[in-house]
Parts: C-alpha cells; structure tokens; sequence
C-alpha cells in the first residue's frame, strides 16, 4: 500500500527532488490561477490570505521544523507515511503544505459540473449516485469537529471511500484513521471560508462544487488504479 501511496502522491504534487538540477525536495509552487479567479464561490481576499499567508506559513515553518535533521532533501511524499515518529511541528506544518498544494490544484476558475468515464461509474457504485456522494462528502465536512479537512481516497483494493482528518493530517499519513490515496479535498478549517460564509460551512461546502477541478481530481484517480494494477501483479 505505502508504494501506492507514494507513487501517487508523487503524481499529485509536483514539489519533488531533482537530482539532475539540485531543485530542493519542497518547494513553495505559484498559485495556479489569480486570487479573483474563483468568485463568486470562494473570494478573492479569502484566497490571498489563505494562500499567501496561512499556506506559506506551513511551508515556512516546515523547512524550520527540518532544518539539522535526517529529512533534509527528503520529499513529502518520503516523510508523511513515516510521521508519528516526528515532532508535532513537522506534522502540522508539513501536513499542512502538502495538503494546501492539493487543495489548490483540485480547484480551477473553470472547474464544477461532474466527473466523467470511470471515476463517476466508481462514484455511483460505491455511493450510489453522484448527488448521493456529494452529500456523505459534505457531511465528512460538516462532522469534522473544530478544524480539519474532508477526503475523497482510493484504497489499496481500489475501492473509493471518504474520511476526514483533523487539523492538517491527511489519508498518506501513518497516524490517519483511514489511509488511502487522496484525490479530492476540502479544507474546513474556518480561515478557508469564515469571511465569506461566516459559520456557513455548509453553504461554502456547497460552493465549492462550483470550482473543483474534475480532470485534475481524473488524473489523480486513473493513476492510482494503475499504481494499485502494478501492485496486484507484482504480489
């Protein structure tokens, strides 16, 4: 499984090691569209604050919490498996990187409607309709007590399932509930959408069926049934 883990999550996240060019392992990547590209669903000043603020703050105290250890040159997708035997800083701040470069991607200015092809055919096996999974993906959103995030992930068996984590923990980590491949995320955390929707974390959670980014969250998913493929051949 921690093979499947990595070698999406290497898909997902483009911050990796570079031997060849000495590109460091984690990096801070652009935003990938202007901070008014997704109004009116989610707003341009939430945008930059999250973005340049809360999110480079992740990234800034990451390479503080790394700095003099073993991990130094190390990817995300290297550490985040192995995490309950680091600090509390390096799982926060990490956590939190990793999940905001997802976040950011599985999101576009020309994202919403629905998915095609195999992933909404796993979609209505697995929960019955697309409307139905839109609603237990809400509802992981809305039960996440305090701070945290909602998931979409692919299990080893390549089975669909949804799961929340609190704070800036994630499904590739070892200390997750429920570990899986992520391929869709929502952040719930009340700086995500407290200036816009107040403490309407359900009308934000709706909104953002507006902007997601289906072929980005595709890619995500075609890869891991090829990677979870390769496995069961190679077992």
């Amino acid at each position: 499984m921690r093979t499947t883990l990595l070698s999406v999550a290497a898909l997902a996240l483009t911050a990796c090691c570079n031997a060849q060019t000495n590109a460091p392992a984690i990096t801070f990547q652009p935003l990938p569209y202007a901070y008014d590209a997704l109004e009116p669903h989610i707003d341009a000043k939430t945008m930059e604050i999250h973005y340049s603020r809360h999110h480079k703050a992740y990234y800034t105290n990451t390479l503080k919490a790394l700095e003099g250890t073993d991990l130094v040159g190390k990817t995300m997708e290297a550490i985040l498996p192995e995490i309950a035997k680091r600090p509390v800083a390096l799982r926060n701040n990490l956590g939190g990187h990793f999940n905001h470069t997802l976040f950011w991607n599985m999101m576009s200015p020309k994202g919403g409607g629905t998915p095609t092809g195999a992933l909404l055919e796993k979609i209505n096996v697995s929960f019955g309709s697309f409307d139905a999974f839109k609603e237990a993906f809400k509802q992981q959103g809305m039960t996440r007590f305090g701070s945290g995030w909602a998931w979409l992930c692919v299990a080893q068996d390549g089975s669909l399932f949804l799961t929340s984590t609190a704070n800036q923990d994630n499904p590739l980590m070892d200390v997750a509930e429920k570990r899986g491949t992520p391929i869709l995320a929502i952040d719930v955390w009340e700086h995500a959408y407290y200036l816009k929707y107040q403490n309407l974390r359900a009308s934000y959670i709706d909104a953002f069926w507006n902007v997601v980014n289906w072929p980005y969250v595709t890619s995500l998913f075609e890869q891991a049934e090829k990677n979870n493929k390769t496995n069961t051949q190679q077992k």
